[in-house]
């Protein structure tokens, strides 16, 4: 038998000290990950369970939660801020996030009353996000409606809601008035470039506007540059567009559609006719964020047009975001308003109000919580405080323009014509921000120079015109 030196037996003792607790850490880790992915199955097998429920029963829902709501409402909020907490700040705790977000699958429901349906989408986003691209079950969680889902979605939000119509609205009127301070010198022609096109929902009523004032001796002609996702979208929301045009004779009209990020080297410029800038970065600027990633650089594009306006429509935030934990919580203030505001429009039970919920809100709180992760080293999109984007626009030399008070009657009467008013006092067009009754408001902001829709206490857009300086170069 060798002898060992003193030396041996110490390095021996070293090694046994060093493989002995590994093998018992691979133990206590394969339990561990045991354990999560049964967690993981049980929190999917409830979330199943409520979509089912939902499909199924939600009449019988909605009247056995009618009692104790808000005090409900509180703790499934404050639930799910301790959730989001947890899995921005602490890794080691996937554990209590997994159980904190099964207790929210079992409470809450996608045909409850507002708040439980928004908290149910933002439990999707935070699951995704803690189970992260890698997990077989990242892709189901963050469910992509299809095209013709989404589309119908965004067709029936336009409708019932006077979000996207007060911004198209109040942008248009910015854009005709551009054109009528220049209609002696710009040949009847305006060149309207949008740098997100979408479905191209704004332009019948700028195409209506310019006929009225055109006639068949002394036409006007409209060309809009449109920047898209997709070809397959910019050939339909051409072939929309045209054919909504031909019923204007006295209206000469021209889509050109881009995809967006390609670079811009036929922008064809006529003599003398007004150019107006359309910047509308909202809802969908989460799954579409280059126009945000990229503000600046689209600035200096703009600048360089030397437009007549540039129209600008933001969504609101309150609070400066530098973090997920502020995202988040932005986030959330932001869409619980979007949420509560359909109940203005239609009723809990309503299909198309699911559909709104589910393939365009849903889907965009599930890209903006997880919008870090799946384009890697990307900005999401900001919900900003109109000062942030007021600074910006001025470093780039564009100076703010007085809205009309034709954009702000016309913002007021659309809320009288597109919201249910339980308790509206007469038609009475006051200085407050109060826009009629509801829960809508238009609120005249920034002595004048911009223009927002709010729900309750909340601004949701923010509608400003812009312009160079003539002096400028």
């Amino acid at each position: 038998m060798e002898d060992y030196s003193e030396e041996d037996y110490e390095f021996l003792n070293l090694s046994l000290s060093v493989t002995t607790p590994s093998s018992r850490e691979a133990k206590i880790m394969k339990k561990k990950k045991k354990n999560y992915e049964a967690k993981i199955l049980r929190l999917l097998q409830l979330r199943e369970n409520m979509l089912r429920q939902d499909h199924h029963n939600h009449h019988h829902h909605l009247q056995r939660r009618k009692a104790g709501t808000n005090n409900n409402n509180n703790n499934l909020i404050h639930l799910l801020l301790t959730t989001a907490t947890a899995i921005d700040e602490d890794s080691n705790n996937i554990a209590a996030s997994l159980d904190n977000l099964t207790d929210l699958y079992q409470t809450v429901s996608l045909t409850g009353d507002s708040v439980e349906r928004v908290v149910a989408y933002f439990a999707d986003g935070l699951a995704a996000r803690l189970l992260t691209k890698k997990s077989p079950f990242y892709d189901m969680l963050m469910e992509e409606p299809t095209c013709e889902e989404e589309f119908l979605a965004f067709t029936d939000l336009y409708r019932v809601s006077p979000y996207y119509q007060f911004a198209h609205f109040t942008a248009n009127q910015a854009i005709l008035e551009a054109f009528e301070e220049e209609e002696d010198r710009n040949n009847r022609s305006i060149h309207v470039i949008d740098f997100d096109v979408s479905y191209g929902f704004q332009w019948p009523s700028l195409i209506q506007s310019l006929s009225e004032k055109a006639s068949s001796g002394n036409r006007i002609s409209l060309r809009i540059t449109g920047f898209g996702t997709t070809l397959k979208e910019l050939q339909e929301t051409e072939s929309r567009l045209v054919s909504f045009s031909k019923g204007f004779g006295n209206l000469v009209f021209e889509f050109q559609g881009l995809l967006r990020g390609s670079r811009i080297t036929n922008l064809r410029k006529k003599k003398n006719e007004s150019v107006a800038v359309n910047l509308v970065s909202y809802l969908n600027s989460a799954s579409n964020s280059s126009l945000l990633m990229n503000f600046s650089d689209t600035l200096g594009f703009v600048r360089s047009l030397r437009p007549s306006v540039v129209v600008l429509v933001k969504q609101e935030g309150s609070r400066s975001i530098r973090t997920f934990l502020s995202r988040f919580t932005e986030s959330l203030h932001y869409f619980a308003a979007m949420f509560d505001s359909l109940d203005d429009c239609l009723p809990l039970e309503s299909a198309e109000r699911l559909r709104i919920e589910k393939k365009l809100l849903g889907k965009e709180i599930k890209s903006m919580l997880n919008c870090d992760m799946e384009m890697d080293g990307v900005d999401c999109p900001k919900y900003e405080r109109m000062e942030a984007w007021k600074a910006r626009m001025e470093n780039h030399g564009f100076v703010a323009m007085k809205m009309s008070s034709k954009s702000l009657m016309q913002a007021k009467l659309l809320l009288k014509m597109r919201t249910h008013y339980y308790y509206s006092p007469p038609l009475q067009f006051d200085d407050d921000a109060a826009g009629g009754g509801g829960g809508f408001r238009i609120s005249e902001r920034d002595q004048g120079r911009a223009i927002s829709l709010g729900w309750q206490n909340r601004f949701l857009l923010t509608v400003s015109a812009w312009q160079l300086p003539l002096s400028s170069s």
